[in-house]
């Protein structure tokens, strides 16, 4: 390594690091103060809560992962830029390409140790967190299981069976509900094609649904409705599903989950998830290839200060993390294709990137 490529590397490092502690303080210190009362409220110790804001931070890291990469780049060469050195160098007849090299290799670098992480340090820790703040703290266990995409979930006085296709929203397909005897015979079974939780009262809407009663013959009385309120002892917030659990598995739990789905709408969901998770880890390398044009285009159009590229780049940013998820849900769809999801904005952005960069090198 000669001396340029190591003091831009050491640049490059330093950068990295400062950011990455910025962000991940702010992002703790917001969660601290969001979550702490609950640890104290829950009579736990400080120790724990400590424990869990800790375990949390490679879970931020790998969040913003491709936004500490685009940042770090965009400070280092802006800085080189604003002290002349950039323009030192080019005049010294060294081409914007080697100047760049290091900054780029790096950044490959670094989206490969979050590949690691991805593979083995994420999947223990937010198993951890999980476990802290669902169970130690909130008292929820599992309560059920996952199969063919329908949930199985045994409460307290029945069980209940139904598909959940998005987690966040309180909404239920093929939802139903069944209490039994000392006998295991049926006593009741309520089903219905939909059920919605309605937060204001506490209740259950089931739509176009049925109910099978045991009267003392043995005999079952059936009724059927099309809307109708019930009370049922749990809550949706009872079927603990946390929203990051898919997280827990690594990258090969996740290529294995795909052999192990048999209908197409889970194969292909199963596909999105495990490309989606590794073309998110190597976001950062396209958006690093587009942002520094972007950055030497704004210093000859506006001048050398920084506070016109940040902004310019945590925007790229954000814009190339709407454009992932809206593919990615296309994806699960079935509008695109997985891998067209995958790779589509790293082409356009890699290439983008590379068009400008040669541009700017003439």
């Amino acid at each position: 390594m000669n001396l340029l490529n190591r003091y831009i590397f050491n640049q490059y490092i330093k950068y990295f690091f400062t950011v990455n502690a910025g962000f991940v303080s702010i992002y703790l210190l917001v969660d601290f103060f969001e979550k702490f009362d609950d640890f104290t409220n829950g009579g736990k110790p400080i120790a724990l809560a400590m424990k869990y804001f800790f375990l949390t931070i490679p879970f931020i890291v790998d969040q913003l992962g491709p936004i500490f990469i685009l940042l770090s780049c965009v400070i280092t060469l802006g800085i080189l830029n604003h002290s002349n050195e950039l323009t030192a160098l080019k005049a010294g007849g060294i081409p914007l390409r080697l100047i760049l090299r290091p900054l780029i290799l790096t950044s490959v670098v670094f989206t490969f140790l979050f590949l690691a992480a991805a593979q083995w340090l994420l999947p223990t820790t937010i198993a951890q967190t999980n476990n802290i703040w669902y169970e130690q703290l909130k008292g929820k266990v599992p309560l059920g299981i996952l199969r063919n995409n329908r949930y199985y979930y045994k409460g307290h006085d029945g069980f209940y069976s139904f598909g959940w296709a998005n987690p966040k929203s309180h909404i239920f397909q093929n939802f139903s509900y069944s209490q039994w005897d000392d006998k295991y015979n049926i006593q009741t079974l309520v089903t219905a094609n939909v059920a919605d939780w309605n937060q204001k009262d506490n209740s259950w809407i089931l739509k176009q649904g049925q109910i099978q009663h045991m009267e003392s013959n043995d005999n079952y009385s059936i009724t059927n409705f099309q809307t109708r309120k019930f009370t049922l002892p749990e809550h949706p917030e009872d079927f603990l599903v946390p929203i990051n659990k898919s997280a827990e598995q690594s990258l090969t739990s996740l290529y294995q989950e795909i052999s192990r789905k048999k209908v197409d709408y889970e194969k292909r969901k199963a596909w999105t998830d495990f490309l989606g998770r590794i073309s998110y880890i190597f976001l950062g390398i396209p958006l690093l290839l587009l942002g520094m044009p972007i950055l030497l285009i704004s210093y000859r159009k506006w001048g050398r200060d920084l506070s016109i590229a940040i902004p310019v780049s945590c925007g790229l940013a954000f814009m190339a993390w709407g454009i992932w998820g809206a593919l990615q849900s296309l994806a699960i769809a079935g509008y695109v294709s997985p891998i067209v999801a995958a790779t589509s904005i790293h082409i356009t952005f890699s290439l983008a990137g590379i068009f400008l960069l040669i541009k700017s090198d003439r």
